[in-house]
């Protein structure tokens, strides 16, 4: 049985062949625009990037050292309160 601990390689996931840059503009595309439009649909885009979020801690759980668990959960939760608060 393989090591649910053992270390993510690079290039092993299902996201490998994304590029990183093309995802931190994503995100920082969703996160500013949510943020600059407020009400509804600043809300909905907010929750669309915390979905994704709260996605890949799912899929990513079982390999995370408790203190990175906490880490992700911190700034999921973050996200989750800035977008309450832009409703």
């Amino acid at each position: 049985m393989a090591d649910s601990k053992r270390t993510l390689i690079p290039g092993a996931g299902p996201l490998a062949r994304v590029p990183a840059p093309l995802v931190f503009l994503l995100v920082l595309a969703l996160f500013g625009t949510g943020v600059w439009l407020r009400g509804t649909v600043g809300a909905v885009l907010l929750g669309v990037l915390a979905l994704g979020v709260a996605a890949l801690l799912a899929s990513t759980w079982q390999f995370l050292a408790p203190s990175a668990r906490v880490l992700r959960v911190l700034v999921l939760a973050v996200l989750v309160l800035v977008t309450v608060s832009v409703l």
